[in-house]
């Protein structure tokens, strides 16, 4: 575990009331240990984004989120992570990082990325409508097949140990094939994290943070509940055992 990626509370918690089970990601309830967690977060954002390339004030807002856990010493603490990705590639070492590492088959994802741009730039040169036609349908085919790949390699676990991709899990469920970016949510990486390194989840809360989106959907530093179309079958999934966790989790007064 590395221990940039845990945030000690900075507020007093000796006092406030620790759930006895973690909160229903879907729901509206967020615990008072998870806003005080969520406000130190939302604090670290504010100072740090001042040198990202991610610029709040112009650029679309983003979702965060943060999940309070309990450590085998009985302390608490929280995780904290961005929903996709930051503008130009801009990396945080205290966010939780994504379960899938780009290194991968040497870095396959930025190498089969360079192949499609390149064949874009084909069908932009090419003149005749069967070349434009065939190399349209190439791309296609190559982009669906980088897709797939990149699901394959998004490995989530839940509390039995067991380790399922994207497409497996969505396999499972009633949702059918996954939606781009499935597994970047904020929710699963902070999830993936805890029970990968034996971190007792108590409270998740996930916020918007920025320029609002069309229709003015998300608005600045409010809770929203866990996307329904990317997060719901990772999510139960990886907390179909979620009351095993609790269980086995050492108790501790």
């Amino acid at each position: 575990m590395d221990k940039r990626h845990i945030f000690n509370f900075k507020t007093d918690i000796s006092r406030i009331n620790i759930p006895a089970k973690l909160n229903n990601p879907f729901g509206l309830s967020i615990p008072e240990i998870a806003r005080i967690a969520a406000n130190e977060f939302q604090d670290f954002i504010s100072s740090e984004s001042q040198g990202w390339k991610h610029d709040f004030r112009i650029q679309k807002g983003k979702m965060f989120g943060i999940l309070v856990v309990q450590k085998e010493d009985c302390t608490y603490s929280y995780l904290g992570t961005v929903s996709g990705k930051l503008q130009g590639n801009t990396i945080c070492d205290k966010f939780v990082p994504s379960t899938f590492d780009d290194s991968i088959d040497d870095f396959f994802i930025n190498r089969g990325m360079t192949e499609l741009t390149e064949i874009g730039n084909q069908i932009k040169k090419a003149k005749k409508p069967s070349e434009i036609s065939l190399l349209i349908e190439n791309r296609k085919q190559k982009s669906f097949a980088l897709q797939q790949r990149l699901f394959e390699n998004y490995q989530f676990l839940n509390f039995s140990g067991i380790e399922k991709n994207v497409l497996q899990i969505f396999e499972s469920s009633s949702h059918g094939n996954p939606p781009a970016a499935a597994g970047e949510c904020a929710a699963p990486k902070l999830l993936q994290y805890a029970f990968k390194n034996r971190l007792k989840p108590i409270a998740l809360a996930e916020f918007w943070w920025g320029n609002s989106i069309k229709n003015q959907e998300r608005e600045h530093k409010l809770f929203y509940p866990a996307c329904k179309n990317k997060c719901r079958p990772i999510l139960e999934y990886m907390l179909d055992d979620v009351e095993l966790f609790n269980q086995a989790s050492a108790v501790c007064e």
